[in-house]
């Protein structure tokens, strides 16, 4: 069970934060959402699916680290010598994953009788990364934030500026009847097969065909880069089997 708390520097003055990435931290999952705040880092990486969230029925960009439940390829022992993220085999964490036990809540704040709402950090102090006494201080002696604080802050940035705008770029999709259903037969050397399905991404060819007034609409929104670069980040699938072949090469039967 989440134990949520508002981040601050008298109750969590000597916490500390685990950075590190491994299955035993929570982070062997085989996706998770993404936002267009942040495309253009995460489709240099992994492949980046659409598809409708059947609570809210609500496109969702959806990144992928395996093929499998329970799988994540970019999990690797972590050298802080060669690592820019611990544990992780990649120059880039999305943001949903990379906030760890993190998470923006707004507080509410009544001045001169009229009332207003502040995001404040605030931290699950059940989750894994805060137990023990390895990891990052939140705050410096002085009260300050630490340098850690503050990359966590600018990854809920991420998250709180993305949350809308990838809404509105979904929309847009939609209206241009941009998204595509895509099925991903996959067979690995092993000769074993795989079917991903339930996804879909953009029909470039739907997209070459729109009209100028449609594209230049597309193009001031920031939506037309967003659509190539989510059609661009499929060609990462190859380096995800590519991943997933060195693996079974190994003799690693837990991918």
């Amino acid at each position: 069970m989440q134990k949520i708390e508002v981040l601050n520097n008298i109750t969590h003055e000597h916490l500390r934060v685990n950075s590190k990435f491994s299955a035993e931290l929570g982070d062997n999952v085989v996706s998770t959402v993404t936002f267009l705040t942040e495309f253009e880092d995460v489709q240099k990486e992994y492949p980046i699916l659409c598809r409708k969230n059947p609570e809210t029925n609500e496109y969702q960009a959806i990144v992928f680290f395996g093929l499998e439940k329970d799988e994540n390829l970019f999990l690797t022992d972590a050298d802080p010598l060669k690592q820019k993220y611990f544990g992780w085999d990649a120059c880039y964490v999305p943001a949903a994953l990379a906030r760890g036990p993190f998470s923006i809540g707004m507080h509410r704040d009544v001045v001169d009788g009229a009332e207003t709402h502040r995001p404040m950090v605030h931290i699950d102090m059940n989750h894994p990364k805060t137990k023990g006494h390895e990891g990052n201080k939140m705050f410096l002696e002085n009260g300050g934030h630490s340098q850690y604080l503050n990359y966590i802050s600018r990854v809920l940035e991420i998250i709180n500026d993305g949350i809308p705008l990838t809404k509105l770029m979904f929309d847009a999709f939609t209206h241009y009847q941009l998204l595509d259903t895509v099925v991903l037969d996959i067979e690995f050397q092993n000769q074993e097969k795989l079917t991903i399905n339930g996804f879909e991404t953009i029909n470039v060819e739907k997209l070459s065909q729109l009209d100028g007034v449609a594209l230049e609409a597309l193009n001031k929104s920031g939506f037309l880069q967003a659509a190539y670069l989510i059609a661009a980040s499929m060609s990462n699938i190859r380096k995800l089997i590519d991943r997933k072949n060195r693996k079974l090469a190994a003799g690693d039967s837990s991918v």
